[in-house]
């Protein structure tokens, strides 16, 4: 395999959201942690509106916006790659989707056995 598979990539649905929300917030980032209600959905965030955590991973960009995942959830999705998309409903209470009438989702593909012994060779599993 040449080159390593995205751990994280977006719709373009999710892509066009993200462009909307830039031009209204600046810099953008997510945030996946684990838990339930708000915690189980891709949060999106201002730049400096959220500190990520000395063991999170970030696991790629979408639309230009770095993408972070707890360590918990890291270790359970680790052999998947995550899809975000966009869905209609309620953003969570801070991420800054809310009032749109839409939001993000964390769809994922499990990666073949080739694909994660690539990422494992690479230190990104």
């Amino acid at each position: 395999m040449n080159e390593l598979p995205h751990q994280v990539i977006a719709t373009l649905a999710a892509l066009q959201l993200i462009d909307r929300l830039r031009a209204r917030h600046g810099p953008l980032m997510f945030h996946q942690s684990g838990g339930c209600c708000d915690g189980s959905s891709p949060m999106c965030f201002a730049q400096d509106d959220f500190i990520v955590g000395d063991r999170d991973v970030c696991l790629g960009e979408i639309g230009g916006a770095p993408f972070h995942i707890s360590p918990s959830q890291f270790e359970y999705w680790k052999h998947t790659q995550l899809i975000i998309d966009v869905v209609p409903g309620r953003g969570g209470m801070f991420s800054l989707e809310n009032g749109e009438g839409v939001r993000f989702l964390v769809r994922s593909r499990l990666f073949s056995d080739e694909e994660f012994a690539a990422l494992q060779t690479a230190g990104k599993a």
